[in-house]
């Protein structure tokens, strides 16, 4: 089954390319590799930079800047294929922005599978 991973944190830290992040980062994206779970991953730019797209009435209306306002930013993520939540959950602690931020863990819906309809229902993903 496939999680997303996504990484939240103050925003004051979201540029934080140092040597000492980027060699934390670089770790756990080989520990991933190597284990043949790691399927995607990406920073994002800073918030500033986001655009928020919503279609009301036939309308498209922009608006510059994230949707929300809050302390945590959403600075990149990670999509891992494993075995289960625990394991999901396993990779979701090694990541260096869970330090000092959260990583939020998600399963993505598999259309494919035959419990998609379930999820799309809204009754809950099936593990």
């Amino acid at each position: 089954m496939q999680y997303l991973l996504l990484i939240y944190g103050p925003e004051s830290e979201a540029e934080d390319f140092s040597p000492e992040t980027m060699k934390a980062y670089d770790a756990f994206w080989a520990h991933v590799t190597e284990r043949g779970a790691l399927k995607a991953g990406e920073a994002l730019h800073p918030v500033s930079t986001a655009t928020t797209v919503r279609v009301r009435d036939g309308q498209t209306v922009t608006t510059d800047g994230p949707f929300a306002e809050t302390k945590e930013i959403l600075g990149g993520f990670y999509v891992v294929e494993v075995a289960d939540l625990d394991e999901a959950l396993g990779y979701a602690a090694m990541i260096p922005g869970a330090k000092t931020g959260s990583i939020e863990v998600r399963p993505i819906v598999d259309f494919g599978a035959a419990d998609a309809q379930a999820v799309a229902a809204g009754s809950g993903a099936a593990d």
